[in-house]
């Protein structure tokens, strides 16, 4: 089923596949989809950008031999139609059955209303018969301009005609005009090839990624054609152009380093044009892309955006100021010049939040944004741990402390790492009581299991985690803490247990190692030791500074000798400093207590606490 409908572009959920696997909601599925269909169609639909293409302008429809005029309006469109099929899905309908539907009717939905090209360029045609394309007539001989008088756009409109009939009748220098065609080409050839020049020597990654390749073209095309209307207008607005658009889509996905890059080559790609030839569009259009690539930050707050839309206003003004002092403008110009700017920053701003998800989506690259919707405690997967686990969620928050500070102190992404910890043992939700940091004081179910099937238990959280993630739409880069946050150790507590019981039985060490893969980035690899690291210090019996910092030295030298780290892109030096960071967290963690009177002096003792062995402690930091 899957491949079936991959072949169809639907990429199904795990509840999609469970769905379409029960005949009896096949059946309601097929039922339901039949009923739009026959239901829906026959009210005439169309597709949307064909309605767009008529504008305002009234739309003939021909059914059955008779024909109606109607407003573009007044027609049902596509969207339409997938709203109107949730009113075909049973009330008893499972979730996920109404978003299957809807996939499926937007893979194989035809129009009924199909554009008849052929008679509408008909129409087309007739409607330019009764128009008189002669604007105005001007006899020979007949002056054009008086002198000494001021050139106006009507002046400049006839100037251009007349260049044109001159071309028209041969007698312009027809020679002249293709070899400034071939210079433009290949200028634009040469500008557009330095960044993907630069690309290919620098960012190799984005060059090699097809999908990456498609957004820069994306956003090239729109600023473009974007910049090419306004260049249509006899007075074009260079302020209006969108170079901040491309500035900050790319600066919020990749970083501004790159956005800058691309800013600079398309502000000298624009200012080589016709319409904007001089220093004052590529001033502005320098000012305006340098400004928003180096000004988009982790917006955090929605409040935050207008942060980078003042800079960007700024940036405007200060380029009005600039191009004021050269050219003598008067203070009115100025003052229009930076109003367009900041209307012009304000679109930009809106549109590169408005397009942010989808282009986030289509180029599958989690944007610091994502992390901190991901990072929402009332998230239904974390909702779910701190309500099925407790004792892991708090377990997490304390790994997070730990790997975050250490993040932050070798330059790593510390809210990718935070992100990544709070989900990184969601698998526990499966079993919650097989592990320590779950259990009521003195019951463990482990007692009543084999080591195989307790180091079994133990191993799956890490599939089962991945397969929630799965189902709760996390990106690759969360999952990969799922993944790799014990790399391929060994469960030894119950590998040891079961050689104890057998020592003649012949074990698979890979019955009692997790499945891996072993970390590949610095967050992930920083995690694996903060978890290990924090499941081992809450069973010190003394933990003073040097103790802490002797099992935080052990834990990571175990990790080195049994190759955990090899994959990990991780430093000495760094290693030092995510050691130092540990240390310093987890001494504020367990900083020394005030020594309590004993019980005969009338004072209250605090009751003793054992926190046990927890499974996932490496044997070495244990006791």
């Amino acid at each position: 089923i899957r491949d079936l409908l991959s072949s169809y572009a639907i990429q199904p959920s795990s509840a999609d596949l469970d769905l379409l696997l029960d005949p009896a909601l096949r059946d309601r599925l097929r039922r339901s989809v039949r009923g739009v269909i026959l239901d829906e169609l026959p009210r005439g639909i169309a597709m949307r950008s064909q309605l767009e293409e008529a504008g305002d302008q009234p739309i003939r429809i021909v059914e059955g031999g008779q024909e109606r005029v109607v407003h573009p309006d007044t027609v049902w469109d596509n969207a339409d139609f997938y709203d109107r099929s949730r009113y075909h899905v049973p009330t008893t309908a499972p979730q996920g059955y109404e978003q299957l539907q809807r996939l499926i009717l937007v893979r194989f939905m035809v129009p009924s209303l199909r554009p008849d090209w052929e008679a509408t360029d008909r129409a087309r045609e007739r409607s330019r018969a009764v128009v008189n394309p002669i604007k105005a007539q001007i006899q020979k001989g007949q002056r054009v301009v008086p002198a000494r008088e001021p050139v106006t756009d009507v002046d400049m409109e006839r100037f251009r005609a007349y260049r044109q009939e001159l071309e028209r009748l041969g007698q312009a220098d027809a020679g002249r005009r293709g070899l400034r065609a071939l210079g433009g080409f290949l200028f634009n050839l040469v500008v557009l090839s330095l960044f993907g020049v630069l690309l290919f020597f620098f960012r190799e990654n984005v060059y090699r990624n097809l999908r990456h390749v498609a957004v820069f073209t994306f956003l090239v095309l729109t600023l473009v054609g974007v910049a090419a209307v306004i260049g249509s207008y006899d007075t074009p607005i260079v302020a209006l152009i969108p170079i901040a658009f491309p500035a900050l889509v790319v600066a919020t996905l990749w970083d501004g380093r790159l956005a800058l890059n691309l800013s600079l080559v398309l502000a000298v790609l624009l200012a080589g044009q016709t319409p904007f030839l001089g220093i004052v569009a590529l001033l502005t259009l320098v000012t305006g892309g340098a400004v928003a690539s180096l000004s988009v930050r982790v917006v955090r707050r929605r409040a935050q955006s207008w942060g980078f839309i003042g800079l960007i206003a700024a940036g405007y003004l200060g380029a009005a100021v600039i191009l004021g002092l050269l050219r003598g403008w008067p203070v009115e110009d100025l003052g229009a010049f930076t109003a367009w700017g900041a209307v012009n920053a304000v679109a930009c701003a809106f549109a590169a939040l408005g397009f942010m998800p989808l282009l986030e989506g289509f180029t599958r690259i989690t944007t610091d944004q994502t992390l901190l919707e991901l990072a929402d405690a009332n998230r239904p997967l974390l909702r779910r741990l701190s309500m099925e686990a407790p004792g892991t969620y708090a377990h997490s928050i304390n790994v997070a402390n730990l790997a975050e500070a250490a993040a932050g102190g070798i330059g790593a992404n510390a809210l990718l790492t935070r992100v990544g910890v709070y989900y990184h043992d969601v698998g526990k939700i499966a079993k919650p009581h097989y592990f320590i940091e779950n259990q009521p004081s003195g019951r463990n179910p482990h007692d009543k299991l084999k080591p195989a099937t307790s180091a079994q238990v133990v191993r799956n959280h890490v599939l089962e985690g991945l397969k929630l993630a799965d189902e709760a739409n996390l990106p690759e880069i969360v999952k990969d803490f799922i993944a790799e946050h014990h790399g391929t150790q060994s469960i030894s507590f119950f590998y040891d247990q079961a050689k104890e019981a057998n020592p003649d039985r012949e074990l698979d060490p890979n019955d009692f190692a997790y499945p891996g893969p072993r970390p590949r980035s610095k967050e992930t690899a920083i995690v694996m030791l903060a978890d290990s690291v924090e499941s081992a210090a809450r069973v010190l019996p003394d933990p003073t500074p040097e103790s802490i910092a002797d099992l935080v030295d052990r834990i990571v030298q175990v990790k080195i000798d049994r190759d955990q780290l090899d994959e990990a892109p991780l430093t000495l030096q760094e290693l030092a400093v995510i050691k130092a960071q540990f240390v310093n967290v987890l001494t504020g963690m367990y900083h020394q207590r005030i020594d309590y009177p004993p019980k005969d002096s009338g004072q209250e003792e605090p009751p003793a606490h054992s926190e046990g062995v927890r499974e996932d402690i490496p044997a070495e930091a244990r006791g």
